[in-house]
Protein backbone atom coordinates (compact mmCIF):
# COMPACT_ATOMS: atom_id res chain seq x y z
CA UNK A 1 0.00 0.00 0.00
CA UNK A 2 1.07 3.11 -1.12
CA UNK A 3 1.47 6.26 2.05
CA UNK A 4 1.00 9.76 0.74
CA UNK A 5 4.31 11.84 1.35
CA UNK A 6 2.99 14.70 3.98
CA UNK A 7 2.81 17.96 2.46
CA UNK A 8 4.76 21.07 3.44
CA UNK A 9 1.87 23.33 2.87
CA UNK A 10 -1.46 22.75 1.33
CA UNK A 11 -2.88 24.84 -1.54
CA UNK A 12 -5.84 24.95 0.67
CA UNK A 13 -3.48 27.68 2.91
CA UNK A 14 -1.33 29.29 0.64
CA UNK A 15 -2.71 32.42 0.15
CA UNK A 16 -2.63 32.93 4.07
CA UNK A 17 1.06 31.03 4.26
CA UNK A 18 2.14 33.39 1.90
CA UNK A 19 0.92 36.54 4.09
CA UNK A 20 2.33 35.18 6.85
CA UNK A 21 5.76 34.34 5.84
CA UNK A 22 6.25 37.92 4.38
CA UNK A 23 5.74 39.07 7.81
CA UNK A 24 9.09 37.27 8.38
CA UNK A 25 10.75 39.31 6.13
CA UNK A 26 9.07 42.27 7.38
CA UNK A 27 11.33 42.08 11.05
CA UNK A 28 14.20 40.97 9.37
CA UNK A 29 14.31 44.27 7.16
CA UNK A 30 13.88 46.42 10.84
CA UNK A 31 16.58 44.14 12.16
CA UNK A 32 19.05 44.57 10.01
CA UNK A 33 18.57 47.98 9.14
CA UNK A 34 19.19 48.80 12.97
CA UNK A 35 22.20 46.44 13.34
CA UNK A 36 24.44 48.85 11.87
CA UNK A 37 22.66 51.89 13.02
CA UNK A 38 25.20 51.09 16.41
CA UNK A 39 27.80 52.15 14.30
CA UNK A 40 26.70 55.09 12.71
CA UNK A 41 24.87 56.31 15.93
CA UNK A 42 28.54 55.89 18.01
CA UNK A 43 30.27 58.46 15.44
CA UNK A 44 27.48 61.12 14.94
CA UNK A 45 26.16 60.98 18.98
CA UNK A 46 29.96 61.02 20.08
CA UNK A 47 29.46 58.06 22.10
CA UNK A 48 31.30 54.72 22.81
CA UNK A 49 30.67 51.26 21.10
CA UNK A 50 29.07 50.30 24.76
CA UNK A 51 27.09 53.16 24.76
CA UNK A 52 25.56 52.84 21.22
CA UNK A 53 24.96 48.94 22.08
CA UNK A 54 22.40 50.16 23.68
CA UNK A 55 20.74 50.54 20.34
CA UNK A 56 20.87 46.18 20.65
CA UNK A 57 19.88 46.46 24.14
CA UNK A 58 17.04 48.54 23.24
CA UNK A 59 15.90 46.71 19.99
CA UNK A 60 16.12 42.94 21.59
CA UNK A 61 15.05 44.53 25.00
CA UNK A 62 11.71 44.95 23.45
CA UNK A 63 11.18 41.27 22.88
CA UNK A 64 11.86 40.21 26.33
CA UNK A 65 9.41 42.99 27.65
CA UNK A 66 6.23 41.84 25.34
CA UNK A 67 6.75 38.58 24.50
CA UNK A 68 4.80 36.99 27.23
CA UNK A 69 2.02 39.58 27.33
CA UNK A 70 1.90 38.62 23.59
CA UNK A 71 1.46 34.97 24.19
CA UNK A 72 -1.58 35.77 26.52
CA UNK A 73 -3.54 38.15 24.23
CA UNK A 74 -2.77 35.46 21.03
CA UNK A 75 -4.14 32.47 23.66
CA UNK A 76 -6.72 34.66 24.31
CA UNK A 77 -8.03 35.79 21.30
CA UNK A 78 -6.38 34.50 17.83
CA UNK A 79 -3.43 34.29 16.27
CA UNK A 80 -4.48 37.25 13.52
CA UNK A 81 -5.32 39.58 16.66
CA UNK A 82 -1.96 39.06 17.48
CA UNK A 83 -0.47 39.84 14.03
CA UNK A 84 -2.94 42.92 14.06
CA UNK A 85 -1.37 44.40 17.01
CA UNK A 86 1.84 43.35 16.39
CA UNK A 87 1.81 45.39 13.03
CA UNK A 88 0.44 48.44 15.00
CA UNK A 89 3.07 48.92 17.15
CA UNK A 90 6.00 47.82 14.36
CA UNK A 91 4.11 51.29 12.31
CA UNK A 92 3.81 53.20 15.59
CA UNK A 93 7.46 52.40 16.64
CA UNK A 94 9.00 53.08 13.16
CA UNK A 95 6.90 56.68 12.99
CA UNK A 96 8.05 58.07 16.26
CA UNK A 97 11.57 58.30 14.53
CA UNK A 98 10.33 61.61 13.14
CA UNK A 99 10.13 63.26 16.77
CA UNK A 100 13.53 61.54 17.76
CA UNK A 101 15.23 63.22 14.82
CA UNK A 102 14.03 66.62 15.41
CA UNK A 103 14.56 66.91 19.03
CA UNK A 104 18.04 64.83 18.17
CA UNK A 105 17.95 62.79 21.52
CA UNK A 106 19.34 59.34 21.79
CA UNK A 107 17.38 58.35 24.21
CA UNK A 108 14.30 58.61 22.27
CA UNK A 109 15.97 57.00 19.69
CA UNK A 110 16.51 53.91 22.04
CA UNK A 111 12.35 54.66 23.08
CA UNK A 112 11.40 53.75 19.59
CA UNK A 113 13.38 51.23 18.70
CA UNK A 114 11.80 49.56 22.12
CA UNK A 115 8.47 50.37 21.45
CA UNK A 116 9.14 49.11 17.64
CA UNK A 117 10.33 45.70 18.73
CA UNK A 118 6.76 45.53 21.00
CA UNK A 119 5.38 44.71 17.85
CA UNK A 120 8.23 42.49 16.47
CA UNK A 121 7.78 40.58 19.71
CA UNK A 122 3.87 40.11 18.69
CA UNK A 123 4.63 38.83 15.02
CA UNK A 124 6.93 36.48 16.15
CA UNK A 125 5.27 34.96 18.81
CA UNK A 126 2.58 34.66 16.82
CA UNK A 127 3.91 33.73 13.49
CA UNK A 128 6.50 31.26 14.43
CA UNK A 129 3.73 28.89 15.86
CA UNK A 130 1.03 29.70 13.20
CA UNK A 131 3.39 28.60 10.49
CA UNK A 132 4.02 25.78 12.37
CA UNK A 133 0.10 25.00 13.19
CA UNK A 134 -0.40 24.89 9.35
CA UNK A 135 -0.18 21.64 8.03
CA UNK A 136 0.93 18.03 9.00
CA UNK A 137 3.45 18.23 12.07
CA UNK A 138 6.07 15.61 10.72
CA UNK A 139 6.97 18.86 7.73
CA UNK A 140 6.36 21.66 10.54
CA UNK A 141 9.95 22.05 11.26
CA UNK A 142 10.43 21.97 7.62
CA UNK A 143 7.87 24.31 6.55
CA UNK A 144 9.08 26.45 9.58
CA UNK A 145 12.72 26.81 7.58
CA UNK A 146 11.07 27.00 4.52
CA UNK A 147 9.67 30.69 5.88
CA UNK A 148 12.10 31.26 7.86
CA UNK A 149 14.17 31.44 4.69
CA UNK A 150 12.30 34.43 3.61
CA UNK A 151 13.77 36.34 6.60
CA UNK A 152 16.72 36.91 5.47
CA UNK A 153 15.43 38.19 1.79
CA UNK A 154 14.02 40.82 4.28
CA UNK A 155 17.38 41.03 6.15
CA UNK A 156 19.44 41.66 3.16
CA UNK A 157 16.99 44.43 1.77
CA UNK A 158 17.76 46.26 5.22
CA UNK A 159 21.29 45.99 4.59
CA UNK A 160 21.22 47.32 1.64
CA UNK A 161 19.20 50.43 2.49
CA UNK A 162 21.36 51.07 5.68
CA UNK A 163 24.40 50.77 3.11
CA UNK A 164 23.49 52.55 0.52
CA UNK A 165 21.04 55.10 1.84
CA UNK A 166 22.01 55.26 4.86
CA UNK A 167 25.96 54.86 6.15
CA UNK A 168 26.84 55.96 2.87
CA UNK A 169 25.24 59.71 3.39
CA UNK A 170 26.29 59.99 6.37
CA UNK A 171 28.45 63.38 6.78
CA UNK A 172 29.86 62.26 9.68
CA UNK A 173 31.94 59.35 8.28
CA UNK A 174 33.71 61.39 5.45
CA UNK A 175 37.60 60.47 5.61
CA UNK A 176 40.67 62.34 4.82
CA UNK A 177 43.22 61.17 2.61
CA UNK A 178 44.69 59.53 5.30
CA UNK A 179 41.58 57.42 5.75
CA UNK A 180 40.58 59.44 9.75
CA UNK A 181 37.71 60.87 10.18
CA UNK A 182 36.92 64.60 9.56
CA UNK A 183 33.95 64.51 11.98
CA UNK A 184 36.52 64.69 14.93
CA UNK A 185 38.48 67.35 13.77
CA UNK A 186 35.20 70.48 13.40
CA UNK A 187 34.26 72.73 15.96
CA UNK A 188 30.88 72.87 17.55
CA UNK A 189 28.90 74.10 15.52
CA UNK A 190 29.88 72.37 12.49
CA UNK A 191 29.48 69.19 14.36
CA UNK A 192 25.84 70.42 14.88
CA UNK A 193 25.34 70.94 11.56
CA UNK A 194 26.27 67.72 10.41
CA UNK A 195 24.28 65.29 13.31
CA UNK A 196 21.13 67.56 12.31
CA UNK A 197 21.59 66.26 8.42
CA UNK A 198 22.63 62.67 9.88
CA UNK A 199 19.70 62.02 12.16
CA UNK A 200 17.32 63.31 9.19
CA UNK A 201 19.31 60.51 7.35
CA UNK A 202 18.98 58.10 9.75
CA UNK A 203 15.66 58.99 10.70
CA UNK A 204 13.95 58.73 7.01
CA UNK A 205 13.88 54.90 6.09
CA UNK A 206 12.02 54.10 9.83
CA UNK A 207 9.36 56.38 8.76
CA UNK A 208 9.05 55.38 5.30
CA UNK A 209 8.91 51.14 6.68
CA UNK A 210 6.07 52.52 9.02
CA UNK A 211 3.41 53.24 6.10
CA UNK A 212 4.57 50.19 4.49
CA UNK A 213 3.82 48.29 8.01
CA UNK A 214 0.30 50.17 8.18
CA UNK A 215 -0.25 49.14 4.37
CA UNK A 216 0.48 45.61 5.81
CA UNK A 217 -1.62 45.94 8.23
CA UNK A 218 -4.39 46.79 6.16
CA UNK A 219 -4.45 43.85 3.79
CA UNK A 220 -3.99 41.12 6.69
CA UNK A 221 -7.16 42.73 8.19
CA UNK A 222 -9.00 42.04 5.74
CA UNK A 223 -7.92 38.89 4.83
CA UNK A 224 -9.75 35.63 6.26
CA UNK A 225 -7.00 33.60 7.54
CA UNK A 226 -7.45 30.00 9.13
CA UNK A 227 -7.73 29.67 12.93
CA UNK A 228 -6.27 27.19 15.28
CA UNK A 229 -8.10 23.83 15.11
CA UNK A 230 -9.71 22.91 18.87
CA UNK A 231 -8.44 26.18 20.19
CA UNK A 232 -8.79 26.33 23.78
CA UNK A 233 -8.52 30.27 25.16
CA UNK A 234 -8.53 29.59 28.82
CA UNK A 235 -5.07 31.45 29.82
CA UNK A 236 -4.07 29.50 32.66
CA UNK A 237 -0.17 30.38 32.27
CA UNK A 238 1.24 29.14 35.52
CA UNK A 239 0.29 25.81 34.64
CA UNK A 240 1.96 25.79 30.88
CA UNK A 241 4.79 27.96 32.26
CA UNK A 242 5.33 24.48 35.03
CA UNK A 243 5.11 22.15 32.59
CA UNK A 244 7.17 23.91 30.05
CA UNK A 245 9.88 24.02 32.46
CA UNK A 246 9.43 20.60 33.45
CA UNK A 247 10.32 19.88 29.74
CA UNK A 248 14.05 19.26 29.28
CA UNK A 249 14.04 19.30 25.46
CA UNK A 250 12.23 22.96 25.71
CA UNK A 251 13.90 24.48 28.63
CA UNK A 252 16.96 23.83 27.62
CA UNK A 253 15.88 24.83 23.77
CA UNK A 254 15.54 28.25 25.36
CA UNK A 255 18.82 28.80 26.51
CA UNK A 256 20.57 27.55 23.19
CA UNK A 257 18.10 30.24 21.43
CA UNK A 258 19.42 32.95 23.79
CA UNK A 259 22.95 32.67 22.96
CA UNK A 260 22.17 31.57 19.15
CA UNK A 261 20.52 35.07 18.69
CA UNK A 262 23.42 36.83 21.32
CA UNK A 263 25.84 35.09 18.55
CA UNK A 264 23.85 36.34 15.35
CA UNK A 265 23.52 39.90 16.29
CA UNK A 266 27.34 40.17 17.86
CA UNK A 267 28.95 38.95 14.20
CA UNK A 268 26.05 41.11 12.47
CA UNK A 269 26.41 43.71 14.28
CA UNK A 270 30.12 44.23 14.83
CA UNK A 271 31.37 43.16 11.72
CA UNK A 272 31.72 46.85 11.28
CA UNK A 273 33.92 47.57 13.65
CA UNK A 274 35.86 44.44 12.65
CA UNK A 275 36.12 46.00 9.33
CA UNK A 276 36.71 49.60 10.46
CA UNK A 277 39.88 47.96 12.27
CA UNK A 278 41.46 47.13 8.96
CA UNK A 279 40.67 50.65 7.90
CA UNK A 280 37.35 50.30 5.64
CA UNK A 281 34.45 52.57 5.97
CA UNK A 282 31.30 52.06 7.01
CA UNK A 283 29.77 51.84 4.05
CA UNK A 284 31.91 49.72 2.61
CA UNK A 285 32.30 47.37 5.83
CA UNK A 286 28.01 47.28 5.20
CA UNK A 287 29.17 45.71 1.68
CA UNK A 288 30.50 42.56 3.84
CA UNK A 289 26.81 42.19 5.91
CA UNK A 290 25.65 42.17 2.60
CA UNK A 291 27.61 39.22 1.45
CA UNK A 292 27.68 37.39 5.09
CA UNK A 293 23.22 37.61 4.60
CA UNK A 294 23.50 36.41 0.88
CA UNK A 295 25.40 33.40 2.26
CA UNK A 296 23.34 33.09 5.24
CA UNK A 297 20.17 33.11 2.69
CA UNK A 298 21.84 30.60 -0.05
CA UNK A 299 22.95 28.10 3.01
CA UNK A 300 19.03 28.63 4.58
CA UNK A 301 17.94 27.24 1.90
CA UNK A 302 20.40 23.97 1.11
CA UNK A 303 19.99 23.22 4.89
CA UNK A 304 16.07 23.29 4.71
CA UNK A 305 16.73 20.84 1.80
CA UNK A 306 18.95 18.68 3.44
CA UNK A 307 16.45 17.70 6.50
CA UNK A 308 14.85 15.79 3.73
CA UNK A 309 17.76 13.45 4.18
CA UNK A 310 19.56 14.46 7.29
CA UNK A 311 18.39 14.75 11.14
CA UNK A 312 17.62 18.28 12.35
CA UNK A 313 19.31 17.63 15.67
CA UNK A 314 21.98 16.04 14.13
CA UNK A 315 22.29 19.21 11.03
CA UNK A 316 22.27 21.68 14.31
CA UNK A 317 25.49 20.10 15.67
CA UNK A 318 27.30 20.37 13.09
CA UNK A 319 26.94 23.90 12.21
CA UNK A 320 27.80 24.22 15.79
CA UNK A 321 31.10 22.76 15.36
CA UNK A 322 31.29 24.92 12.00
CA UNK A 323 30.71 28.73 13.34
CA UNK A 324 33.06 27.14 16.63
CA UNK A 325 35.85 26.90 14.01
CA UNK A 326 35.29 29.94 11.67
CA UNK A 327 35.15 32.61 14.86
CA UNK A 328 38.03 30.54 16.37
CA UNK A 329 39.90 32.15 13.22
CA UNK A 330 38.12 35.20 13.35
CA UNK A 331 39.81 35.50 17.12
CA UNK A 332 42.98 34.92 15.72
CA UNK A 333 43.96 35.88 12.48
CA UNK A 334 44.72 39.59 12.12
CA UNK A 335 43.92 41.17 8.44
CA UNK A 336 41.12 40.14 5.85
CA UNK A 337 41.20 36.30 5.84
CA UNK A 338 39.79 37.05 9.60
CA UNK A 339 37.03 39.07 7.99
CA UNK A 340 36.31 36.45 5.16
CA UNK A 341 35.76 34.02 8.34
CA UNK A 342 33.50 36.21 9.79
CA UNK A 343 30.75 36.55 6.95
CA UNK A 344 31.51 32.62 6.53
CA UNK A 345 30.29 32.32 9.71
CA UNK A 346 26.53 33.28 8.63
CA UNK A 347 26.59 30.35 6.59
CA UNK A 348 26.55 27.89 9.37
CA UNK A 349 23.57 30.43 11.91
CA UNK A 350 21.53 29.68 9.14
CA UNK A 351 19.45 27.31 10.40
CA UNK A 352 20.14 27.86 14.14
CA UNK A 353 16.82 29.64 14.91
CA UNK A 354 13.93 27.39 13.14
CA UNK A 355 15.63 24.37 13.80
CA UNK A 356 16.49 25.21 17.49
CA UNK A 357 12.85 26.57 17.87
CA UNK A 358 10.91 23.89 15.95
CA UNK A 359 12.40 20.92 18.22
CA UNK A 360 12.13 22.95 21.35
CA UNK A 361 8.08 23.10 20.89
CA UNK A 362 8.35 19.56 19.30
CA UNK A 363 6.08 18.07 22.25
CA UNK A 364 4.63 21.00 24.18
CA UNK A 365 1.09 20.37 23.33
CA UNK A 366 -1.48 23.12 23.86
CA UNK A 367 1.49 24.60 25.68
CA UNK A 368 2.57 26.20 22.46
CA UNK A 369 1.72 29.70 22.82
CA UNK A 370 3.22 30.73 25.67
CA UNK A 371 6.16 28.38 24.59
CA UNK A 372 7.15 30.06 21.72
CA UNK A 373 6.43 33.20 24.33
CA UNK A 374 9.52 31.87 25.80
CA UNK A 375 11.41 31.26 22.52
CA UNK A 376 10.86 35.06 21.61
CA UNK A 377 11.99 36.24 24.72
CA UNK A 378 15.08 34.50 24.28
CA UNK A 379 15.91 36.98 21.48
CA UNK A 380 17.10 39.23 24.93
CA UNK A 381 20.34 37.36 23.82
CA UNK A 382 20.73 40.03 21.06
CA UNK A 383 20.02 42.71 23.88
CA UNK A 384 22.86 41.52 26.67
CA UNK A 385 25.69 40.12 24.91
CA UNK A 386 26.50 43.16 22.58
CA UNK A 387 26.82 45.58 25.00
CA UNK A 388 29.13 42.98 26.68
CA UNK A 389 31.10 42.73 23.51
CA UNK A 390 30.98 46.60 23.03
CA UNK A 391 32.69 46.70 26.29
CA UNK A 392 35.52 44.63 25.04
CA UNK A 393 35.83 46.44 22.17
CA UNK A 394 36.88 49.74 23.79
CA UNK A 395 39.57 48.44 25.52
CA UNK A 396 41.49 48.80 22.22
CA UNK A 397 43.98 45.60 22.75
CA UNK A 398 43.84 42.81 24.98
CA UNK A 399 47.60 40.68 24.94
CA UNK A 400 48.99 40.66 21.68
CA UNK A 401 45.01 41.31 20.36
CA UNK A 402 43.32 43.91 19.21
CA UNK A 403 40.25 43.95 21.22
CA UNK A 404 37.54 43.77 17.92
CA UNK A 405 39.27 40.43 17.07
CA UNK A 406 39.59 39.08 21.03
CA UNK A 407 35.59 40.07 21.30
CA UNK A 408 34.86 37.76 18.96
CA UNK A 409 35.36 34.84 21.70
CA UNK A 410 32.08 35.65 23.12
CA UNK A 411 30.32 34.03 19.50
CA UNK A 412 32.56 31.41 20.32
CA UNK A 413 31.24 30.14 23.65
CA UNK A 414 27.55 30.68 21.92
CA UNK A 415 28.35 28.23 19.24
CA UNK A 416 29.67 25.81 22.06
CA UNK A 417 26.53 25.80 24.24
CA UNK A 418 24.30 25.58 20.67
CA UNK A 419 26.71 22.79 20.11
CA UNK A 420 25.94 20.64 23.26
CA UNK A 421 22.28 21.27 22.82
CA UNK A 422 22.24 19.58 19.24
CA UNK A 423 24.25 16.62 20.48
CA UNK A 424 21.86 16.47 23.64
CA UNK A 425 18.71 16.53 21.42
CA UNK A 426 20.17 14.09 18.91
CA UNK A 427 20.99 11.50 21.06
CA UNK A 428 17.54 11.79 22.83
CA UNK A 429 16.44 11.16 19.51
CA UNK A 430 17.82 8.16 18.75
CA UNK A 431 17.38 6.76 22.43
CA UNK A 432 13.76 7.23 22.23
CA UNK A 433 13.30 5.61 18.43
Amino acid sequence: MNKTKPIVVDKKILVPFILITSLFALWGFANDLTNPMVAAFQTVMEISNAKAAMVQFAFYGGYATMAIPAALIIKRYSYKTGIIVGLALYAVGALLFFPAAQYEIFGFFLVSLYILTFGLAFLETTANPYILSMGDPATATRRLNLAQSFNPMGSILGMFVASKLILSSLESDKRDAAGNLIFDTLNAAEKAAIRTNDLSVIRNPYVILGFVVILMLIIIAVSKMPKRESADHEIHPWHSAKRLFRNKIYREGVIAQVFYVGAQIMCWTFIIQYADNLGIPKAKAQDFNIIAMAIFIVSRFISTFLMKYLNARYMLLLFAIGGMCTTTGVVLIQGMMGLYLLVATSAFMSLMFPTIYGIALEDVGDDATLGAAGLVMAIVGGALMPPLQGLIIDQGTIGPLPAVNFSFVLPFICFVIIAIYGKRTYNAFKKAR
